[in-house]
């Protein structure tokens, strides 16, 4: 239950700044939060990561789908010690910024980004975003310097 309700949350939060980004920034287009670092400037994402898949929208939902079903599978097998609640952590990371970017697609047609770093070339971005970056970036931590072989041989540890 605590898992689902912290998903929730995290897909709220992404929800209402984007909310709060369409309201206040699409009139304006852009805004400068420090100068030279960071401007929240709205724009109409209709691809992935990257602009990429652009007017691709139905292939975006299924391969968003096909993901976020693929983390709820393996959330739900691995085992339920504390020592893997890093990684269950991770996941719903993951699954609350895919969720996030597809209720978007699916209201809207396409993902609310107003992030924009301005001290280097980088995508505007959103909290959804921020989610599946910090959720894959402790996934792989986790993988290569923490969890060992036989942690990560779920198939093996259901047998058992």
């Amino acid at each position: 239950m605590i898992p689902i309700l912290i998903t929730i949350l995290l897909i709220l939060l992404d929800q209402g700044t984007k909310l709060w980004a369409l309201g206040s920034l699409k009139p304006i287009h852009s805004m400068t939060v420090v100068d030279g670092f960071l401007d929240l400037t709205f724009v109409e994402n209709r691809g992935v990561a990257f602009g990429m898949l652009s007017g691709q929208r139905w292939l975006i939902l299924v391969l968003t789908g096909v993901i976020a079903g693929a983390l709820i599978y393996f959330y739900r097998t691995l085992p339920k010690k504390k020592a893997y609640l890093p990684l269950r952590a991770a996941l719903l990371l993951v699954l609350s910024g895919a969720v996030g970017n597809i209720i978007d697609r699916v209201c809207r047609g396409y993902v609310v980004d107003f992030f924009e770093f301005t001290f280097f070339d980088w995508p505007v971005f959103n909290v959804a975003d921020i989610y599946v970056v910090a959720g894959v970036i402790l996934m792989v931590l986790l993988i290569v310097f923490v969890l060992k072989d036989e942690d990560l041989d779920l198939k093996k540890k259901k047998d058992e």
